[in-house]
């Protein structure tokens, strides 16, 4: 008895508490993937920048820099002490993300009208053209406007001109009358703040041209540095060339094929119809229209392997000089042409630094793309820019690049395998599978995004894929090179006719993936939560290379039974009060009018997970019964609460004595409506944006636009004058 005693006590001594031992281990492994350390920065980095955009209200600008000197004493002081040291460098990058995310929007700062503006006479230079199904939408920056001081005036505007301006280009100073308005903020909490975006591009202004735009001659020289003026200059010049070429890509192959070769070339899609986009991303096939590393990979490869193989048939120059590193280097600068000329989007240029890295190895002799080269690159895309990590496409570009390298990382030998020494038909069927296997990895990897950004799912994706890229990879991209190459001998029609040829099969194929039966789902509005969870889940799996990253499936597991445990709120109401939204017990979606605000009309649509919406009669019954209106307004009556959507004011006396809940696009004096317990009018909705109610037996529950936006640089507050 006494030597079992002994013998449990040296395999358990103890002096060691359970936390300490599950400590111990977790340094153990941590030390055994000692060499994965690095991948984990632009992740503590993306959290800083993230918790810097999370904040309700603007911090003090000393604060970044505080807490990073803050940080760096600390991993100063804690040099000796390996663990602490690791916590405090981890610390360092945090506080270093918040802090360059503070110094951005410091440094673009611009001003931003604050209300509705015109019709007013606006002069400024284009720098930015972009063909639209009809018409063309421009930007501007050295803005003057009428009625408007000069500290008060937007550094950036961007009109829609619908005709006469077919002979605008980048450029060209411009006076025309307009009538603008603020950005637009979310149209209902939590959606996409287009307002956020804007001030990162110090786009103050947005709106429409009344008549024709004119040509006018430039204004003295402005006061700028001699770098600004090089730098403004350049990317002029390249704006220039992108509208340019697209105008020559569309004119030599009209149609949707065209202005689908003008996204591919140049990044311009405001051509492309607006069924080829729903076909495109309900087939799962949008990532094919907007540039990133699918296409620049594919243009540094075409040209590199492509300018190898001609400097080998001279043996000469493939005897005694390195025609692989020329061909690099080559690749190199046309893949750089390639993102100055498509807009250098946070895709493509994630995409080109790790081209440029992959091409650099082969110039240094080294290891290609590792997951390094990936977190290398997503660090220095939110050094530059820390905003992109609230995007869409840099959300979805580093999910599906990380997942397909970590993926082939594990699958690397077994592949090698595979591909020595087999005949053409396995190496097509390798071929093929390897495609279906990306597609599988990229689109488990970005739909959590999908369905947090866009509320969609594209079950198909795979079949649409496995038809589409062989045809992008193998004929489409081969020929928009032919296409450059051939384009300063006015010749390029005759690569476009064959690239539109397989355009053509693309947008067939879309089309008819699209429409199987249930080929896309809407899904409600995905919390916040989940899709941290999911990233960081799949950020941990991806990462590490031990057991334990199996961890990271319970995380992701858990932020995706987050979708169906959100609820929907129940009744929406715009800023303006002329739209309201409403979402029955069956799911059903209705909404007040077809005719106004038809952009927040679909976004409610999508966040209510509504495959359709419709609208409630002016006077009877819908909704089985709940909803009841008149040329006044409606009554909802659901989950035990009576809403009273009031349209006319003439209404309240009765409305305000029956319902709970008042919702009123007229305003309401003080005490009014005394009989409701919730009472939203005009000013609330003015004052604080769209209004989201979840209604229960308990009560209702409401999220507004600017209590979720919070008091941010990006956010007009609105004040009584």
């Amino acid at each position: 008895m006494s030597s079992l005693s002994e013998s449990a006590a040296g395999a358990w001594p103890p002096r060691e508490s359970y936390s300490s031992v599950v400590r111990l281990g977790l340094l153990a492994r941590l030390e055994a993937e000692r060499e994965r350390w690095a991948l984990w920065l632009p992740v503590g980095f993306g959290l800083g920048v993230g918790g810097y955009f999370g904040l309700g209200q603007e911090p003090p600008g000393w604060l970044g820099v505080a807490g990073l000197l803050l940080a760096l004493s600390l991993a100063w002081l804690a040099r000796r002490w390996p663990g602490f040291f690791v916590a405090a460098l981890a610390l360092v990058v945090l506080t270093a993300g918040f802090g360059a995310a503070q110094l951005r929007t410091a440094l673009v700062a611009a001003p931003v009208l604050q209300e509705r503006l015109g019709p007013v006479w606006l002069r400024g230079q284009a720098i930015e053209v972009e063909p639209r199904g009809r018409g063309l939408r421009i930007t501007l920056r050295h803005i003057k406007l009428a009625w408007l001081a000069p500290e008060e005036t937007p550094a950036r505007v961007r009109v829609t001109v619908a005709n006469g301006g077919e002979k605008i280009r980048p450029g060209d100073w411009l006076r025309l009358r307009a009538i603008l308005r603020p950005p637009p903020g979310p149209a209902a909490p939590g959606a996409f703040d287009f307002a956020r975006q804007a001030y990162f591009k110090r786009l103050g202004g947005v709106g429409f041209a009344l008549g024709r735009p004119l040509r006018i001659e430039p204004p003295g020289p402005m006061d700028q540095s001699v770098v600004t003026r090089w730098t403004s200059a350049w990317r002029l010049w390249w704006s220039a060339q992108r509208y340019r070429i697209a105008r020559r890509i569309m004119a030599a192959l009209p149609g949707e094929a065209g202005a689908v070769a003008a996204a591919l070339m140049t990044g311009v899609r405001g051509a492309i119809p607006e069924q080829v986009m729903q076909a495109m991303r309900d087939s799962g096939l949008a990532h094919l229209l907007a540039i990133s590393g699918l296409h620049v990979g594919l243009v540094a490869g075409l040209l590199f392997f492509g300018l190898r193989a001609l400097l080998a048939l001279i043996p000469r120059l493939a005897l005694f000089y390195p025609i692989k590193k020329w061909a690099a280097v080559a690749a190199a600068a046309g893949a750089l042409s390639y993102l100055l000329l498509t807009g250098a989007t946070v895709p493509t240029q994630r995409a080109f630094l790790m081209v440029g890295l992959v091409l650099l190895a082969v110039v240094l002799d080294r290891s290609a793309l590792t997951l390094r080269l990936v977190a290398w690159a997503a660090l220095a895309v939110l050094a530059v820019a820390p905003e992109s990590l609230l995007s869409a496409s840099f959300q979805m570009s580093f999910a599906a690049v990380t997942a397909l390298v970590a993926g082939y990382e594990v699958l690397r030998d077994r592949r090698a395998r595979l591909f020595a020494e087999r005949g053409l038909a396995t190496r097509l069927s390798l071929y093929f599978s390897g495609v279906g296997l990306t597609s599988v990895i990229a689109g488990l990897a970005t739909a959590p995004f999908a369905v947090y950004h866009f509320n969609r799912i594209a079950w198909f994706g795979l079949a649409a894929n496995m038809l589409a890229v062989p045809v992008m990879a193998l004929w489409i991209m081969p020929w928009a090179i032919v296409a450059f190459i051939l384009m300063p001998f006015g010749a390029e029609g005759l690569a476009l006719a064959p690239m539109g040829w397989g355009i053509d099969a693309v947008l067939w194929a879309a089309a008819w993936v699209a429409a199987w039966p249930g080929a896309v789902s809407i899904v409600p509005a995905m919390p916040v939560q989940g899709l941290v969870l999911v990233a960081l889940g799949g950020t941990w799996l991806c990462l590490w290379r031990g057991p334990w990253r199996l961890y990271g499936l319970a995380a992701i597991l858990g932020g995706g039974l987050l979708i169906p445990l959100a609820t929907p709120p129940d009744v929406l109401a715009s800023g303006d009060g002329k739209l309201f939204g409403l979402r029955t017990p069956d799911g059903e979606v209705i909404l007040s009018s077809a005719k106004v605000r038809r952009f927040e009309a679909e976004t409610w649509r999508r966040r209510l997970g509504g495959t359709k919406a419709a609208v409630w009669p002016r006077t009877g019954e819908s909704a089985g019964g709940r909803l009841s209106c008149d040329p006044l307004g409606c009554i909802y009556r659901a989950r035990g609460q009576i809403v009273a959507l009031v349209q006319d004011s003439r209404a309240l006396l009765d409305d305000c004595a029956l319902a709970t809940v008042v919702i009123s696009r007229e305003p309401l004096r003080r005490g009014q409506c005394k009989g409701s317990r919730v009472v939203i009018d005009r000013f609330d909705l003015w004052r604080h944006g769209g209004h989201a109610l979840w209604l229960s037996e308990a009560g209702v529950r409401i999220e507004t636009v600017g209590a979720r936006r919070g008091v941010r640089p990006w956010v007009p507050q609105r004040r009584w004058k």
